[in-house]
């Protein structure tokens, strides 16, 4: 039905449609198309035409035609209008309009109207109504108006805070939105700003679709997810599936907290055919979905924050248990050898040594009980400055063979009594090889590194070497010429490879059991490893497994380069 001046309108709407151009009207029914209506650029009508104008036009007593037949977002309908006079190209896309009380989803296609000489001024708007009744009712549900969309995300938002589980408000949010807003495809990605990329970490998908879970995404390569984490704000792109060819439509979305992004919501629409038009997001719509990933990104932000504090709270648990357990075997340690002195010691007082000889053996007996008891006391000592940050070392010249010397004084006794060989071998050079360290803490380091192999050997046996690596170094702003790596080499029993990574840490033993079976509290490899750090070094453990034997390297700064009689390594592997 056009409108025009004989049409018999209520009151102030016939008014408005008398006004119409009735030769422009008459033209638009013979275009065969279910709605035909020109508009300027403010959206005024200035001819129309719609075959279901004399149904829904009955009983209205609107003050216009622009308030009775309305699209729902006019704003956007309007930028809409002003885009295509500006391109002077024809848009396909559909919108929701208002004629009353009811709600019309319609197909449009909107086209400038060209003029002789001059630019188009006015749009040719021809569309019809969607073809099933369940799209009318879809958009005639809650989701029609802004205040009943506000309260089904409002009522997202309030589910998703009911958990401080990362994974569950993830998995919640691409639920919740996907279904929500119809979406082909919701996905939500982690993100990081130090990492530099996104990972997929939970999605929904309506119809069979690729999954992207787990897909890693560089923000650098995709200027659009760079766009949305910068500026925070919802960005709605239109693409061409890559294997359908088939139009998508994509609303991307940052969530954040104190301005900081800290996750990227994408979701994906798939339009079925070829000839449907994209997904239209209207202003409203796309606040509303800004506001509910505010509210997503707080909540994973207190999440995170939780599933942090929960990993400190076992970290501290596990810490307090190895302090207990590092206790419960050290008392042990320091019982044994204050009874050995205070048996040995006992006897002598007693008289019950039976001449001058068998007690001059217990006084040795009780002496080296009192030098092991010092031994453990002097480790725990160190540890406890090293914790507290206030080990301080006077560094200085140190010769490699007078440490070698002393180490196998105190060292070689010890394998030959348990029938294992004990090989030192140093670099061949014309003159002495001098470190740069401290000498008591370089050879406490050796001690400990040369007593483990001892204690942890039953056949086989123990070798300390060194290297000598030209390669200048830089330590506490003064330059060495090199490095020399030491070796302590054993074939004892090893260590599995699952555990290695405890070795080095305070407090904690690979095998409590194997303490008590061999004893020693556990803290030797740590307290070497934080000299040797001191020092400008660093340690590192070697095994293969149980069984096969171990070996420790630790380096140390070259005080001067010796003059060498072969040819020394060229680089260095820590």
């Amino acid at each position: 039905m056009s409108v025009n001046t004989n049409y018999s309108q209520p009151s102030s709407v016939s008014n408005n449609l008398g006004s119409l151009d009735r030769s422009f009207s008459t033209s638009l029914s013979a275009l065969g198309a279910e709605l035909a209506f020109i508009q300027d650029v403010e959206g005024r009508y200035l001819s129309f035409y719609w075959q279901q104008a004399e149904k829904e036009f009955a009983q209205q007593t609107a003050e216009t035609l622009e308030e009775f037949f309305t699209p729902v977002e006019q704003k956007t309908y309007q930028a809409k209008l002003q885009q295509v006079l500006q391109s002077q190209v024809p848009e396909q896309c559909h919108w929701l309009f208002r004629c009353g009380q009811k709600l019309f989803y319609l197909d449009v296609i909107i086209a400038p109207v060209f003029a002789a000489n001059t630019q188009a001024k006015t749009v040719l708007v021809m569309g019809r109504s969607r073809e099933t009744l369940q799209q009318v009712e879809t958009a005639n549900s809650s989701m029609t108006t802004s205040s009943e969309f506000k309260k089904l995300l409002t009522q997202i938002a309030r589910n998703i805070r009911r958990t401080l589980d990362l994974d569950i408000i993830w998995q919640q949010a691409v639920d919740s939105l996907g279904k929500a807003l119809g979406a082909t495809q919701c996905t939500i990605y982690s993100y990081l700003p130090e990492q530099g990329y996104l990972r997929a970490v939970a999605e929904y998908v309506s119809e069979p679709t690729p999954s992207m879970l787990g897909l890693e995404v560089l923000t650098a390569q995709e200027p659009s997810f760079r766009q949305a984490l910068t500026t925070l704000q919802p960005i709605v792109i239109e693409k061409t599936n890559q294997f359908t060819r088939t139009q998508q439509t994509q609303l991307i979305v940052a969530t954040c907290y104190q301005d900081q992004p800290n996750s990227l919501i994408s979701l994906l629409y798939n339009n079925q055919h070829e000839q449907d038009c994209p997904r239209q997001w209207n202003v409203t719509e796309i606040e509303l979905v800004g506001e509910l990933a505010d509210q997503i990104g707080t909540a994973i932000a207190h999440a995170t924050l939780y599933k942090e504090l929960e990993q400190a709270r076992q970290q501290a648990e596990e810490a307090s248990r190895l302090k207990s357990e590092f206790l419960a075997n050290t008392s042990h340690e320091i019982r044994t050898p204050l009874n050995g002195m205070i048996g040995f010691l006992k006897l002598i007082l007693e008289g019950m040594a039976d001449d001058p000889q068998e007690q001059q053996e217990f006084i040795q007996e009780a002496y080296r009980s009192a030098i092991h008891l010092l031994d453990i006391i002097n480790d725990i000592l160190d540890i406890a400055k090293i914790e507290a940050g206030k080990m301080e070392l006077e560094l200085g010249p140190v010769k490699l063979d007078e440490l070698f010397v002393a180490v196998e004084d105190f060292t070689r006794a010890q394998a030959e009594q348990k029938n294992l060989s004990f090989h030192i071998y140093q670099p061949d050079t014309s003159d002495e090889i001098i470190l740069h360290g401290n000498y008591q803490r370089l050879k406490q380091v050796l001690l400990n590194l040369v007593s483990n192999a001892l204690k942890f050997t039953h056949e086989g046996g123990i070798t300390i070497s060194a290297d000598i690596v030209r390669k200048k170094f830089t330590f506490q702003n003064q330059e060495f010429p090199g490095i020399v790596k030491v070796r302590v080499a054993d074939t004892g029993i090893g260590v599995s490879l699952d555990k290695q990574d405890k070795l080095f840490q305070s407090f904690s033993q690979v095998d409590g059991s194997r303490t008590r079976q061999y004893g020693g509290t556990g803290l030797g490899l740590t307290i070497s490893q934080k000299l040797v750090e001191a020092m400008g070094g660093t340690v590192n453990f070697y095994s293969m497994g149980e069984g096969l034997g171990s070996t420790v390297t630790f380096t140390v700064p070259l005080y001067q380069e010796p003059v060498m009689v072969s040819t020394p390594a060229e680089s260095f592997e820590a």
